[in-house]
């Protein structure tokens, strides 16, 4: 098996065509059909089911498609590691991450790491917890920062990053405005304003809430901070957030849980092969972050 066939492979199953994965890979489309025939008979199975209108994965196709991913990962890893051996940072770095990530300013040390690493193409994604960790699973994200998850898959590395106390938020005339602290069972019967399902700390104020007996309706979902913080103000619910959600408005009341107080904890999200590119932007993040902390006490 060559890393070429690899390559083509790769590129057939995300374009689902071969005409356009020959263009992509600048190559003949006959010799890429060739190619990838060839991976067929040593692997003892067809990869895709070909139409005349697309091209689908087989079973053994979807087997072998994060594998390829992983090991054409590792290589590039490989020649990165040589390159910054030598002093030069090349490739391509992908980074996944929530939407207003407080507890490290992932702008600042992105455009930190660029200055000092110009030979390296950033690539930044935001989405939910659940696509971040399977884009890193499959190789197509480097390291991804996420609301950490109950179980995460074993061939990845967590890293935590920072953990803050959730805290209510509500309007100015809620029944708990004016309050310095709520206990959980009191928001029983309450309409909520959340993230969308697996957006954010959505999952673990579900969990938090379910295992305090709460049951609750959630009658307004986005996918941004500001849009729950403003729907929260105009009284349309209330809402379990991180504490530093209480430095975005001034219209919310915040107030303090009771007793054990759930803590929605930041992590980093890694294969266990790191490229030498990630593994300098996770040492500039600690860095940043053990910054902020000393600067904070």
């Amino acid at each position: 098996m060559e890393l070429r066939q690899l390559e083509y492979f790769l590129a057939v199953a995300e374009e689902s065509h071969f005409t356009r994965a020959a263009r992509r890979m600048h190559v003949a489309q006959s010799g890429l059909s060739a190619s990838i025939r060839a991976l067929e008979v040593e692997l003892g199975a067809p990869l895709f089911l070909r139409t005349t209108r697309q091209v689908e994965l087989t079973q053994a196709g979807r087997a072998l498609l994060p594998e390829a991913r992983r090991a054409l990962a590792s290589i590039s890893s490989a020649k990165d590691a040589v390159a910054a051996v030598q002093g030069l940072l090349r490739g391509t770095l992908s980074v996944g991450s929530l939407q207003c990530l407080h507890v490290v300013h992932l702008p600042a040390v992105l455009a930190h790491f660029h200055e000092l690493h110009p030979g390296v193409e950033i690539r930044m994604r935001q989405s939910g917890n659940a696509d971040l960790v399977e884009e890193v699973r499959a190789g197509r994200l480097d390291l991804a920062f996420v609301t950490r998850q109950p179980k995460i898959a074993d061939d990845l590395r967590v890293s935590a990053l920072a953990g803050e106390p959730l805290v209510l938020a509500c309007a100015p005339g809620s029944p708990f405005a004016g309050r310095e602290s709520v206990a959980l069972q009191e928001l029983a019967g309450q309409s909520f304003v959340d993230f969308n399902p697996d957006w954010g700390t959505r999952d673990q104020v579900d969990r938090t809430l379910a295992g305090a007996g709460v049951d609750r309706r959630v009658a307004v979902e986005v996918n941004d901070v500001h849009s729950l913080l403003d729907f929260v103000a105009f009284g349309l619910g209330v809402a379990l957030v991180p504490q530093s959600f209480t430095l975005k408005t001034d219209r919310a009341h915040f107030a303090g849980l009771r007793g054990d107080t759930p803590v929605a904890e930041t992590v980093v999200v890694t294969s266990n092969t790191v490229s030498a590119a990630a593994g300098v932007l996770l040492d500039m993040v600690f860095e940043a972050r053990a910054g902020r902390l000393r600067a904070a006490g």
